[in-house]
């Protein structure tokens, strides 16, 4: 009996090894790729010129912040607010990309919404 519940679980354990698929690894360039891709998309959202603001975290733990002066295929130009100072950064080297510029709908619905919260505070106070 101890035999049979061995052997089945023996077998039981083979069959599920056999079938076991192995997990597909990212390699490194693979990851950088698409983390690229990431960046890119990105700053393609923001635009480039003085309205669009980035804060750029790199790989070696460089932080750039300013404007995307032009964005290429491979690479991107970020000009430093403070100093004047132009930077070419690949899209590889980056490890964090935010932005700081909000679009006009955006703005136009912050107006609204504060607009709404005064015209209620108004109606509340003009009520009691």
């Amino acid at each position: 009996m101890l035999r049979q519940t061995l052997s089945l679980v023996l077998v039981a354990l083979l069959t599920q090894v056999s079938l076991a698929t192995p997990a597909a690894a990212k390699t490194r360039k693979e990851e950088a790729q698409k983390r690229a891709a990431k960046v890119k998309s990105a700053l393609a959202k923001l635009g480039t010129g003085e309205r669009a603001r980035v804060e750029v975290k790199l790989l070696d733990k460089t932080e750039l912040k300013g404007y995307v002066r032009e964005a290429g295929e491979d690479r991107f130009v970020l000009v430093d607010d403070e100093t004047g100072t132009a930077t070419t950064v690949a899209y590889p080297q980056v490890g964090q990309v935010k932005g700081h510029n909000l679009t006009t709908g955006q703005k136009v619905l912050i107006g609204l919404g504060i607009a709404a919260g005064v015209m209620l505070f108004l109606a509340l106070l003009i009520d009691d």
